[in-house]
């Protein structure tokens, strides 16, 4: 075998990464911060350790880098949002994109849960830095949209709270919610009620209408 054959069958840094990235949610959420090892996520990717040391730094590194990329997935539907955007649209695609990321990532929202409910130690800089001023930029456009009289004037620090946390109760709550509807796991028709009732509710909280036509939940058109 020559030297290019070699490399072009060698798998991408790129899937690597994401090789390490998905065993290491899987480990932490199982295990926890403390119980985990980095032995124990490099025999789940099926890699030397020293891979993990390479590719990501540090078991800390590795974890944070994780919660931050779960925090990314589930607010990148409001990064490009402007004062021209429609709120009803906005947060439609915001109370439905959470909810399809709930249940297509539940070990990384568990793992989030799990960190904040420890009072959120590896996470701090990050809360009180960068996740507040996304906070505020995102605040400042939807107060822009009360003023245009396009929303009721409601608090926007709330209403990104109230967001995260109702469509989260799905994934962190999972057993109890599954428990009372008798079956195993939530279905397509589940998440298509559940979030059409978030979504008439918290949108009629906000003065606006929720976008009359949805197909449904498609689990495949949510980006990851």
């Amino acid at each position: 075998m020559t030297a290019a054959s070699a490399t072009s069958e060698s798998p991408s840094r790129e899937k690597i990464e994401s090789s390490i990235l998905l065993s290491a949610e899987q480990v932490f959420s199982q295990h926890g911060y403390r119980g985990a090892s980095l032995q124990m996520i490099a025999d789940r990717a099926g890699l030397p350790k020293a891979n993990i040391l390479y590719y990501m730094g540090s078991k800390q590194a590795l974890y944070v880098r994780l919660l931050n990329r779960m925090m990314h997935r589930w607010n990148e539907v409001l990064e490009d949002i402007t004062p021209d955007s429609d709120p009803a649209t906005v947060l439609s695609d915001f109370i439905r994109t959470k909810m399809v990321l709930g249940q297509r990532y539940p070990e990384g929202s568990k793992l989030f849960a799990a960190e904040i409910l420890a009072g959120a130690p590896f996470l701090n800089e990050y809360l009180r830095g960068e996740l507040r001023d996304w906070v505020a930029s995102r605040a400042a456009i939807i107060r822009q949209w009360s003023a245009q009289g396009k929303m009721d004037e409601v608090d926007p620090r709330w209403l990104i709270f109230l967001i995260w946390s109702a469509t989260q109760h799905y994934t962190e709550y999972s057993a109890q919610v599954s428990g009372i509807l008798g079956r195993d796991a939530l279905t397509e028709d589940d998440l298509e009620s559940i979030s059409a009732f978030l979504e008439q509710v918290i949108l009629k909280g906000c003065g606006v209408t929720a976008p009359s036509l949805k197909q449904g939940i498609d689990v495949h058109s949510v980006e990851k």
